[in-house]
C-alpha cells in the first residue's frame, strides 16, 4: 500500500463521505485556480495547510513526502516564465515581468495541489470509486478502475520482492549488475503482470461474473453540518481575497 493510501484509511475523517471531503478539498483547489493569485491562492495554501496538519490529523513528514511530488512539477512549471527566447538583448535573456508570472503560477499551482492532497490524504480510493456509479459513472470504467488500482498494488509488491531477492544475490554491487537486475526486474514484472491478470481473469469467470463487480461499502451519510462549515469556509476565503487584494509587485 503507497503511504498516501495508508494515510488516508488512518485518516480522522475516514469514516465520512467522500462529497463532505469533496466538497472542501476540491473546493479549495477550485479557489486556488480562480482567484488571484495574491492574496488569494497564498489564502488557499496557508487554509489546506492549517486542515491537512489540525483537523485532518495529517503527519507532516508524510504530507511533505507526498508534497514534494507536485511541488517539483510546480516549480518546473514556473521556472521556464523567467527566461525569454530571441529579442533585441541576445538569443536568451529574463523575461520583462518573468519572476511576477512565475510567482503567481507558482501559488496558484501549489495552493491547488494542496486542495487535491487534502482529499487524497482523507478519502481511501477503496471508499471513493464503487460510489462514482451512483454518480453516473458507466458501471464498467468504474470497474477497469478498481481492477487496475488493485493490480498496480500487487505489481508494486512484486517488483520489491524481486529487488530484495536480486539484492540478497549481490544483483546491485557493480554497474553491469545493476543493468542485469534492471532487464531482469523489467522481464519479471511484466510476466507476473500477466500471469496476475490471467488468474484474476480466471477467478472472475469462476465467481460468475456477469461484467459488474459488487463490493461492500462503507455506510455513511453526507454531514450537513460539515458541508455547510466547509462551503462557509470557502465564502469566507473569496470574500477576505477581494478584500484585501493588492497588486503582488
Amino acid at each position: 500500500m503507497l503511504p498516501i493510501d495508508a494515510a488516508a484509511h488512518s485518516s480522522r475523517w475516514r469514516r465520512r463521505h467522500p462529497v463532505d471531503k469533496a466538497v472542501l478539498g476540491l473546493g479549495l483547489t477550485v479557489l486556488a485556480i480562480s482567484l488571484p493569485p495574491w492574496p488569494g491562492a497564498a489564502l488557499v495554501l496557508v487554509t489546506a495547510l492549517a486542515v491537512l496538519l489540525g483537523p485532518a490529523g495529517v503527519p507532516g513528514r508524510r504530507l511533505w513526502l507526498a508534497y514534494r511530488v507536485p511541488l517539483g512539477f510546480c516549480v518546473t512549471g514556473a521556472l521556464p516564465l523567467l527566461v525569454r527566447v530571441s529579442g533585441p538583448d541576445g538569443f536568451v535573456g529574463v523575461a520583462d515581468g518573468g519572476a511576477l508570472r512565475a510567482g503567481e503560477l507558482l501559488l496558484r499551482t501549489s495552493a491547488a495541489s494542496l486542495g487535491v492532497l487534502l482529499f487524497a490524504f482523507t478519502t481511501p480510493m477503496s471508499d471513493l470509486l464503487p460510489r462514482l456509479v451512483r454518480a453516473g459513472v458507466p458501471a464498467p470504467v468504474v470497474d477497469v478502475a478498481l481492477v487496475t488500482y488493485r493490480m498496480s498494488f500487487l505489481l508494486l509488491d512484486s517488483v520489491r520482492r524481486i529487488r530484495d531477492a536480486q539484492a540478497a544475490r549481490l544483483g546491485h554491487t557493480t554497474r553491469a549488475a545493476r543493468w542485469r537486475s534492471l532487464a531482469g526486474l523489467g522481464a519479471t514484472a511484466f510476466v507476473r503482470a500477466f500471469d496476475r491478470a490471467t488468474r484474476l481473469q480466471a477467478g472472475l469467470a469462476g465467481r460468475g461474473y456477469d461484467g459488474t463487480l459488487r463490493v461492500l461499502v462503507p455506510e455513511a451519510r453526507v454531514s450537513v453540518r460539515f458541508t455547510a462549515v466547509s462551503v462557509a469556509l470557502l465564502a469566507a476565503l473569496a470574500a477576505l481575497t477581494f478584500v484585501l487584494e493588492r497588486p503582488l509587485s
